[in-house]
Order: structure tokens, then C-alpha cells, then sequence
């Protein structure tokens, strides 16, 4: 039998058959390794806000304008840059506007042409000629290489170039060459982006958001809490589902539901007027869905009261399931005096806010009615066979996980759970006990599992576990004592309604818990970087999300504009570049037609977080240490054409 090392390179020489060959992509791979690393681009907790995140996308979170800056600088007026800068946002919607009150329309045609192939160019030019090839749109990509590969000292191309955009003009294709233009430098300033968690819930397009990530050329996404309850629900879980919807219909967004994945909410509906009909749901008011109208509104909040409690029964009955799950303390109905309207809670007795529980029995609270029941069911299916929702959830799955290590730094939503003397936390899932990097694993394991496991008892666990995820104390992704959702319903008394968090977020500052939990994920304490959102940083009141001299950044400023009133900003994008780190505080988002009639751009405060004393290259990142193991082995593969032990192969034959 032959040598496995042998035999591998008798697969590598299939791809480069002969001494050329294989020296051609040694020194291709060795230019490559020099050139400046690519800009990475970090978010988090979008939570459905799809036009501030879509615009973001488009403008680099500022790095649109700053080559518009560094290509143009006083050479162009402030205000003939901002619109370039609307153009190559909103190109199509820019253009129809522009060209409506523009008289001699091949000039401005001409102008803008020019103006694109410069900054083209500049935002090409730390690239390979074969990244950018491989970036460009099909239909005109020999054209627009030629023209960004300009040098300008040719003077006898000159000719040759403005043929070229004297022909584009002429025979009709200016407009959507320039959209083409245009969006090649929207995807050429950001190379590679990180989405560090909570896609969904609470703003009303987490959809469209998912629309767009999956024609994104290059993503990886860390599930936040709020993804994987949405994934759970996906699953079946009727936990995961009665949560969702409950978010849903409290900020006043069962649209998604409805017209983004097609969920029929009607049996819901009806059921909800009937039971609730006379009932004012005082206690269930809603925090969005302002364009609704009154009856909408009325039937939403019946709704919303309808499903949160079906979704306290469905929680009891996952906790009398998962003893091991150790939430008993978290199932309330059966703690309701219902004759006095009074709970008990922590050996103290609280008046309800709302007394009204009509599909309640005391005497089996946590059982469905048999509306709830079919209710439940149906929803069940219609989440299991949405095909739509089964895409978006495929794809969390194939680009996504729990946490990622990437290029020096550690990506993860929530916490890394610890103890009060910062020592990680032991979690016991299923009769094991985990902590840290091994938590993480399994946790994300699981999930997997309640999609894919072959054996149904497996599947079943991983499909509650998801549930356990989104609101257990020691979960990574939420990390607080408990979700008090029933208290803030129910209770007037703020005492209860509190969330005490995990030890790790009074402990960020401390260096000596940053570095355990850097080494604990097989990073270096020197030069790593945790990234995590998942709690809003309240910036207005002077919170800095840099924490720990740099070591950690926490970078949830508030996209969601439930959370801007608390933030005092509109979200944070980490942007690491070949110089070093830029955390942009983000002015809130006004709308896609005010970017585009007013050219009102998203205003970003940058803070430095780091710069580099030295360039950093691709081959100081995880891509070079790749490319630099393939450089290895085709040098293996070269010494073994050398000295006989391979024979090159040539067309024809061998």
C-alpha cells in the first residue's frame, strides 16, 4: 500500500501536473501573503432593523465616503461627494432621481462614469487581480477590469478608454453599468463580514436582513439567543414557537409571521376575539405596529395576551418534561391564588396586575384547552413545513455557530458563564458537566442535533435544548438569573421584574478573566480580542463598550430602535482593517428615501481601538497560515517531481 503522504500528492499533482504548474501558485501565493489584509466588518443584534442594516452594508459603515474622500479631496465640492456617495449606495433609486432634472443627461453619464472608475480602482487596489475578477458582476466584467487596470501615465490607451465609455453611453447600457460600478464597490470595501448574534425579534424585517445575507459574498454568523430561538421554533419546539410569536406580537410585528414567511396566524386570531373579546388586556399593550390600525390593534393585543399564556403552559410542560433543566422555580400558573388574583413568588405574595385567566384550570394550569391544543399544533406544522423560514434557518446553520475564533479574535454573543470569582462555571447538560469552550461545544452540538440526528431521542433533546438556550441562567447566550417575563406582565413591583446577570459582565474589566478566557479558547492573552453584544452598552450615560484596556469590546449600541432610547446611539459596527481597529458609533437611521432625497447619510463616530505598528498582511491572518501550508506542500510536491518520486504529467497522457 502506498505512503499516505504519497498518496496525497499524487492528488495535489492532478490540480498542478507539472514543475511549472505548481511554481506558478508557489510565487502566486507568496505575492499574496504580502499583500494588506482584507477589511472585516462586525455587528450585532440587528434584531430585524433591515434598512439601518442594509444601508450600513452599503456604506461601509462610513468607508464609502472615505474613499470618495481620500480619491477626491478638495478636488470635488462637499456636496458633489455626498451625492457620488448616495449614487454608490442607492445607484438604480439615486439615478431615476438625478437624471429627471439633469438637462444634458450623456454628460452627467460621462462625469459619473469617471468618477466611479476612479474610486473602483481605489478600493480594488489591495487586491489580487484575481479577487477582484472573481468580484466582478458577469455581464461586464472584461469592460470594468480594463478600465479599473488603467495606469495613468498610458497616455496612448487613453483613446482606447474613453472609446470605451463613449460605447457604453452610446448604445444605451450607462445606467446599469453604473448599478454594476456601484456595487462593486459597496462588496470591494468590505471584505469579509461577522454577524455576532440576534438577527430576529423586535424590529419588523428579519427576513428581508436574512434575504440579504444569503447573497452576501462573504459571511459567518454567531447565533445570539434570539436566532436560536427562532431556529428552535423552526425545529417544532412549541416553546421556541410561542415565544416567537409572543415577541412578535408585543412589538407589534406579526407581519413577519404573516406576509414574510407565510404562518398563518388566523386560527390564533379568532381564538384570541373569542376568549378575550370583553377581556381589555390591559397588561399586554404593544411596543410597536404604530401604522396599525385601532381594531388591528385591538386584535393584537388579544393576541398577544392569547399566546403568552399558551406560551406559560408550554414552558411548564418542557419543565415537568426536563427535570434536569432545573427551572421548577420558573413555573408560576400553579402559584396563582386565582380567587384572590394573587401570586406567590420568593415566599413574598404580589396582587396581580391582570386577574383574568379563562383557560386557566387551577387544578391542571399548565395543561392546553383542547382550542390551545389545536392551536399549537397547527402552528407546529406550519413552522415545519415553511419553507421559506427552513432556508433562512439552513443557512444560520451552514454559515453559523455558537462561537467563532477568527484572525486573533473570539467571536460570541453573549457570555462566557462564570463564577463569582471568575472561574468558569460548571453547567451540567444531560448528567454531564461542562464549562467554557467545552460548553459552547456542546451547546452548539445540540442544536445541530435537533435538526439532524438520526436517532428521535437526540433530536428531541437538542430541540429543548434550544429552548433551554434561549432563557437559562447558565446559558452563554443569555446569562442572566432568570427571564422574567411573566413578572413584567403581571407584577407592578419593579423588584421583581429584575435580571441579575452573570458574574462575567462585572468582570469584563479584569484582565486576568479576559486572558483565562482567551487561553480557554487557544488564543494568545497577548494581541487576541474578545467581541460580544447581547447587552446594550448605554454610551449616553457614559458607558464605554472598549473594556479592559482594548481586550474586550462589547458592541451592541442599540440597531434595534426599541433600545436606542437607552443607548443614546443606534448601533456599533468593529471595523479591522490592515492599520487596526475602528469601532463606529452609528447616528440613528432616518429611512432608505430620506438617504436618497435628502442624501442624509448614516453619521459614524469612529473610536481607534488599536493601531498597528506594522501593516498587518494576509499572511498575519487565519487565510495565511492556510495559504501558507499549501506553499508547503506544493514545495513537497515540487522536491517530489525533482527527484523522481512524481513524474510530471502533460496533456495527453501522462
Amino acid at each position: 500500500m502506498k505512503d499516505l503522504s504519497i498518496r496525497y500528492l499524487e492528488r495535489l499533482s492532478e490540480l498542478y501536473p507539472t514543475i511549472a504548474a505548481a511554481s506558478t501558485e508557489v510565487i502566486n501565493l507568496e505575492a499574496i501573503l504580502n499583500l494588506p489584509k482584507g477589511t472585516e466588518h462586525f455587528l450585532t443584534d440587528i434584531h430585524g432593523e433591515y434598512e439601518a442594516f442594509s444601508h450600513v452594508l452599503k456604506n461601509g459603515s462610513g468607508a464609502v465616503r472615505r474613499k470618495v474622500n481620500d480619491v477626491f479631496g478638495n478636488t470635488l465640492s462637499n456636496g458633489d461627494k455626498r451625492s457620488l456617495a448616495t449614487l454608490i449606495y442607492y445607484p438604480r433609486e439615486k439615478m431615476n432621481q438625478v437624471l429627471k432634472e439633469t438637462a444634458d443627461q450623456e454628460d452627467w453619464y460621462k462625469i459619473t462614469l469617471y468618477r466611479l472608475i476612479q474610486v473602483c480602482r481605489q478600493s480594488a487596489s489591495k487586491y489580487t487581480r484575481s479577487k477582484v475578477r472573481k468580484a466582478l458582476p458577469p455581464e461586464f466584467s472584461y469592460v470594468i477590469e480594463e478600465l479599473i487596470t488603467e495606469k495613468q501615465a498610458d497616455i496612448d490607451k487613453e483613446s482606447y478608454y474613453n472609446a470605451i465609455v463613449q460605447t457604453i453611453i452610446r448604445v444605451g447600457r450607462a445606467e446599469e453599468f453604473i448599478i454594476a460600478m456601484c456595487q462593486l464597490i459597496q462588496r470591494l470595501v468590505v471584505d469579509h463580514l461577522h454577524i455576532v448574534g440576534d438577527i430576529f425579534d423586535r424590529g419588523p424585517g428579519p427576513h428581508i436582513i436574512m434575504d440579504k445575507l444569503m447573497q452576501y459574498h462573504s459571511v459567518d454568523i454567531q447565533w445570539g439567543n434570539h436566532d436560536v430561538l427562532w431556529m428552535g421554533a423552526a425545529a417544532g419546539q412549541i416553546g421556541c414557537i410561542a415565544n416567537v410569536i409572543r415577541i412578535c406580537a408585543r412589538y407589534g410585528n406579526l407581519d413577519i409571521l404573516e406576509d414574510g414567511y407565510g404562518i398563518n396566524l388566523l386560527p390564533l386570531a379568532t381564538f384570541a376575539l373569542n376568549v378575550y373579546g370583553d377581556d381589555p388586556c390591559a397588561c399586554f399593550q404593544l411596543k410597536g405596529g404604530g401604522n396599525c390600525s385601532l381594531s388591528e390593534r385591538e386584535i393584537n393585543i388579544k393576541m398577544h395576551k392569547a399566546i403568552s399564556i399558551i406560551q406559560f403552559k408550554a414552558e411548564g410542560q418542557i419543565i415537568q418534561k426536563r427535570p434536569e433543566f432545573a427551572l421548577e422555580k420558573r413555573n408560576l400558573l400553579h402559584r396563582i391564588d386565582f380567587e384572590k388574583g394573587t401570586v406567590e413568588l420568593d415566599g413574598k405574595t404580589y396582587e396581580l396586575l391582570d386577574k383574568h385567566f379563562p383557560t386557566v384550570n387551577p387544578l391542571a394550569p399548565y395543561s392546553f384547552t383542547e382550542e390551545e391544543q389545536e392551536i399549537m399544533e397547527r402552528l407546529q406544522r406550519a413552522f415545519l413545513n415553511c419553507e421559506k423560514l427552513q432556508q433562512h434557518i439552513k443557512f444560520l446553520l451552514a454559515r453559523g455557530s455558537l462561537y467563532k475564533v477568527y484572525n486573533g479574535n473570539l467571536l460570541y454573543h453573549g457570555c462566557v458563564p462564570l463564577e463569582e470569582d471568575g472561574s468558569l462555571k460548571q453547567v451540567k447538560i444531560y448528567g454531564k458537566t461542562y464549562s467554557g469552550k467545552a460548553l459552547y461545544e456542546v451547546l452548539d452540538g445540540y442544536i445541530r442535533k435537533g435538526f439532524v440526528a438520526m436517532n428521535a431521542e437526540e433530536r428531541e433533546k437538542g430541540r429543548d435544548l434550544m429552548w433551554y438556550i434561549w432563557l437559562h441562567e447558565c446559558s452563554p447566550l443569555f446569562g442572566k438569573d432568570k427571564m422574567a417575563t411573566f413578572e413584567r406582565y403581571f407584577l407592578a413591583e419593579k423588584e421583581t421584574h429584575k435580571e441579575k446577570k452573570n458574574p462575567y459582565y462585572t468582570l469584563l474589566e479584569e484582565e486576568e478573566v479576559a486572558n483565562r478566557i482567551l487561553e480557554e479558547f487557544g488564543l494568545p492573552a497577548e494581541g487576541s480580542h474578545i467581541v460580544n453584544g447581547h447587552v446594550p452598552v448605554k454610551s449616553k450615560n457614559g458607558e464605554n463598550p472598549v473594556k479592559c484596556g482594548g481586550k474586550v469590546l462589547v458592541i451592541d449600541g442599540g440597531f434595534s430602535r426599541a433600545y436606542q432610547a437607552e443607548t443614546g446611539i443606534a448601533g456599533y459596527t468593529l471595523i479591522y482593517n490592515s492599520y487596526g481597529l475602528i469601532l463606529a458609533a452609528h447616528e440613528p437611521f432616518e429611512s432608505t428615501e430620506a438617504a436618497i432625497q435628502k442624501e442624509s447619510d448614516i453619521y459614524s463616530d469612529s473610536i481607534i481601538v488599536k493601531i498597528v505598528t506594522q501593516r498587518k498582511l494576509v499572511g498575519d491572518t487565519d487565510i495565511g497560515q492556510e495559504l501558507r501550508a499549501k506553499i508547503h506542500d506544493l514545495e513537497l510536491l515540487l522536491e517530489a517531481y525533482r527527484n523522481g518520486t512524481l513524474v510530471e504529467r502533460y496533456a495527453g497522457g501522462r
